[in-house]
Protein backbone atom coordinates (compact mmCIF):
# COMPACT_ATOMS: atom_id res chain seq x y z
CA UNK A 1 0.00 0.00 0.00
CA UNK A 2 1.42 3.45 -0.98
CA UNK A 3 0.32 6.22 1.19
CA UNK A 4 -0.03 9.94 -0.36
CA UNK A 5 -0.81 13.03 0.92
CA UNK A 6 -2.90 16.24 -0.37
CA UNK A 7 -1.89 19.53 1.25
CA UNK A 8 -2.62 23.03 0.16
CA UNK A 9 -1.44 26.45 0.97
CA UNK A 10 -3.66 29.47 1.11
CA UNK A 11 -3.05 33.27 2.33
CA UNK A 12 -5.14 34.60 5.37
CA UNK A 13 -5.47 38.22 6.07
CA UNK A 14 -7.42 39.78 9.43
CA UNK A 15 -9.51 41.95 7.64
CA UNK A 16 -11.02 43.23 4.41
CA UNK A 17 -9.20 46.22 4.99
CA UNK A 18 -6.13 44.15 4.37
CA UNK A 19 -6.47 43.22 0.57
CA UNK A 20 -6.25 44.48 -2.39
CA UNK A 21 -8.82 47.65 -3.26
CA UNK A 22 -10.05 45.30 -6.00
CA UNK A 23 -10.66 42.62 -4.32
CA UNK A 24 -11.75 44.36 -1.22
CA UNK A 25 -14.18 46.05 -3.86
CA UNK A 26 -15.01 42.56 -4.73
CA UNK A 27 -15.82 41.08 -1.75
CA UNK A 28 -17.78 43.89 -0.63
CA UNK A 29 -20.41 43.29 -3.17
CA UNK A 30 -20.75 39.84 -2.38
CA UNK A 31 -21.36 41.03 1.28
CA UNK A 32 -24.04 43.40 -0.04
CA UNK A 33 -25.41 41.03 -2.10
CA UNK A 34 -26.17 38.49 0.71
CA UNK A 35 -29.56 40.93 1.21
CA UNK A 36 -30.83 39.58 -1.93
CA UNK A 37 -30.28 35.96 -0.96
CA UNK A 38 -33.74 34.32 -0.41
CA UNK A 39 -33.24 32.20 2.65
CA UNK A 40 -36.26 32.11 4.79
CA UNK A 41 -35.62 28.50 6.01
CA UNK A 42 -31.93 28.71 7.00
CA UNK A 43 -31.71 32.53 7.64
CA UNK A 44 -28.09 31.50 6.19
CA UNK A 45 -27.78 34.22 3.37
CA UNK A 46 -24.82 33.41 1.07
CA UNK A 47 -23.71 35.69 -1.80
CA UNK A 48 -20.74 35.85 -4.03
CA UNK A 49 -19.47 38.55 -6.68
CA UNK A 50 -17.48 37.16 -9.75
CA UNK A 51 -14.37 39.28 -11.40
CA UNK A 52 -14.78 37.93 -14.93
CA UNK A 53 -11.38 38.45 -17.13
CA UNK A 54 -13.31 40.86 -19.02
CA UNK A 55 -13.89 43.13 -16.45
CA UNK A 56 -17.44 42.56 -15.55
CA UNK A 57 -18.97 41.30 -12.28
CA UNK A 58 -21.49 38.96 -11.85
CA UNK A 59 -23.33 38.40 -8.17
CA UNK A 60 -25.22 34.96 -7.38
CA UNK A 61 -27.39 34.53 -4.27
CA UNK A 62 -28.51 31.35 -2.85
CA UNK A 63 -31.93 30.93 -3.54
CA UNK A 64 -34.05 28.32 -1.26
CA UNK A 65 -37.12 26.26 -1.02
CA UNK A 66 -39.94 25.05 0.84
CA UNK A 67 -39.13 21.57 -1.07
CA UNK A 68 -35.48 21.27 0.25
CA UNK A 69 -33.69 20.00 -2.77
CA UNK A 70 -35.12 22.27 -5.08
CA UNK A 71 -32.95 25.43 -3.88
CA UNK A 72 -29.60 26.30 -5.14
CA UNK A 73 -26.39 27.44 -3.99
CA UNK A 74 -25.16 30.95 -4.43
CA UNK A 75 -21.75 29.77 -6.24
CA UNK A 76 -24.19 27.61 -8.96
CA UNK A 77 -26.65 30.23 -9.17
CA UNK A 78 -23.61 32.76 -10.39
CA UNK A 79 -22.29 29.58 -12.64
CA UNK A 80 -25.57 29.31 -14.69
CA UNK A 81 -25.69 33.29 -15.07
CA UNK A 82 -21.96 33.58 -16.08
CA UNK A 83 -22.64 30.31 -18.57
CA UNK A 84 -25.68 31.96 -19.85
CA UNK A 85 -24.86 35.45 -20.36
CA UNK A 86 -20.82 35.21 -20.62
CA UNK A 87 -20.43 31.39 -22.20
CA UNK A 88 -16.93 31.38 -22.93
CA UNK A 89 -15.79 34.60 -19.90
CA UNK A 90 -13.47 32.93 -17.27
CA UNK A 91 -13.87 33.89 -13.99
CA UNK A 92 -10.63 35.59 -12.65
CA UNK A 93 -12.10 35.95 -9.15
CA UNK A 94 -14.76 34.82 -7.06
CA UNK A 95 -15.71 36.39 -3.45
CA UNK A 96 -17.75 34.26 -1.20
CA UNK A 97 -19.73 35.84 1.54
CA UNK A 98 -22.69 35.25 3.91
CA UNK A 99 -24.98 36.35 6.93
CA UNK A 100 -26.34 34.50 9.41
CA UNK A 101 -29.16 35.44 11.14
CA UNK A 102 -28.41 32.92 13.32
CA UNK A 103 -25.11 32.97 14.47
CA UNK A 104 -21.52 34.78 14.03
CA UNK A 105 -20.83 36.48 10.76
CA UNK A 106 -17.06 36.53 11.39
CA UNK A 107 -15.46 33.27 9.84
CA UNK A 108 -14.38 32.74 6.48
CA UNK A 109 -16.87 30.22 4.69
CA UNK A 110 -15.90 27.99 2.05
CA UNK A 111 -18.37 26.30 -0.68
CA UNK A 112 -19.95 23.02 -0.05
CA UNK A 113 -19.13 19.71 -1.95
CA UNK A 114 -21.94 20.15 -5.15
CA UNK A 115 -20.82 23.87 -5.56
CA UNK A 116 -17.08 22.67 -5.03
CA UNK A 117 -17.56 20.43 -8.09
CA UNK A 118 -19.91 22.76 -10.02
CA UNK A 119 -16.97 25.48 -9.70
CA UNK A 120 -14.15 22.75 -10.68
CA UNK A 121 -15.57 21.98 -13.40
CA UNK A 122 -16.20 25.43 -14.72
CA UNK A 123 -12.09 26.04 -14.14
CA UNK A 124 -11.35 23.17 -16.11
CA UNK A 125 -13.57 24.22 -19.14
CA UNK A 126 -12.41 28.19 -19.02
CA UNK A 127 -8.96 26.62 -19.00
CA UNK A 128 -8.26 29.40 -15.79
CA UNK A 129 -7.60 28.99 -12.41
CA UNK A 130 -10.48 30.57 -10.33
CA UNK A 131 -9.34 33.25 -7.66
CA UNK A 132 -11.15 32.73 -4.28
CA UNK A 133 -12.09 35.20 -1.81
CA UNK A 134 -13.98 33.77 1.57
CA UNK A 135 -14.99 35.29 4.07
CA UNK A 136 -18.16 36.27 6.41
CA UNK A 137 -19.54 39.60 6.82
CA UNK A 138 -16.03 41.17 8.64
CA UNK A 139 -13.16 38.98 10.01
CA UNK A 140 -10.62 37.16 8.43
CA UNK A 141 -10.54 36.43 4.90
CA UNK A 142 -8.76 33.50 3.42
CA UNK A 143 -7.29 33.86 -0.23
CA UNK A 144 -7.28 30.30 -2.15
CA UNK A 145 -5.15 30.44 -5.48
CA UNK A 146 -7.39 27.63 -7.93
CA UNK A 147 -10.84 25.76 -7.17
CA UNK A 148 -8.69 22.71 -7.66
CA UNK A 149 -6.81 22.72 -3.96
CA UNK A 150 -10.72 22.79 -2.37
CA UNK A 151 -10.88 19.47 -4.63
CA UNK A 152 -8.43 17.35 -5.58
CA UNK A 153 -10.33 14.40 -6.87
CA UNK A 154 -12.71 15.57 -8.79
CA UNK A 155 -14.98 14.12 -11.06
CA UNK A 156 -14.39 15.07 -14.45
CA UNK A 157 -15.39 13.94 -18.30
CA UNK A 158 -12.17 12.01 -18.23
CA UNK A 159 -14.05 10.14 -16.29
CA UNK A 160 -16.56 8.79 -18.43
CA UNK A 161 -14.51 6.92 -20.80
Amino acid sequence: MKEKKFQFSYKEVPDSKDLSDEDAALLQQARKATKKSYAPYSKFNVACAAKLANGRTVIGTNQENASYPVGICAERALLATVGTQYADEPIATLAVSYHSLNGKNDQPISPCGMCRQALSEYEKRSGNPIRLLLSGMEGPVYIINTVKDLLPLAFSEEHLG
